[in-house]
């Protein structure tokens, strides 16, 4: 049984992840300083020590599961702190990967599945 644990981690992650991620990009795309390799290389290992903590026994469901949820929020950075409005495709895309995210997190398994 998943409870509201496993995608509040899941969102933690993906918003260390996406931050991570970002500083590099900063970093190479946009020619920043090499100093935001360092906040970049923290929020990784914070998204990849909290995406350990999901709740469910298999390390690929968990990541199946957790790209839906981290597709999604990378669709809000867009919008929110790139000020760039997702088109309808964009938040159809993003709502399947929700859908099939909750599919993979809810849905009915055998035991030892």
């Amino acid at each position: 049984m998943i409870t509201l644990t496993t995608p509040f981690i899941y969102i933690s992650a993906a918003i260390a992840e996406i931050a991570g991620c970002f500083a590099f990009w900063i970093w190479l795309r946009q020619d920043k300083s090499i100093l935001w390799l360092i906040p970049g290389f923290f929020c990784l290992l914070i998204f990849a020590l909290l995406l350990t903590r999901s709740e469910l026994a298999f390390a690929g469901r968990s990541y199946a599961a957790y790209g839906g949820i981290y597709i999604f929020l990378s669709l809000c950075w867009l919008w929110i702190l790139e000020d760039v409005q997702p088109d309808q495709w964009d938040i159809i895309g993003g709502c399947f990967c929700l859908i099939g995210a909750a599919i993979i997190l809810y849905g009915p398994r055998n035991l030892g599945s």
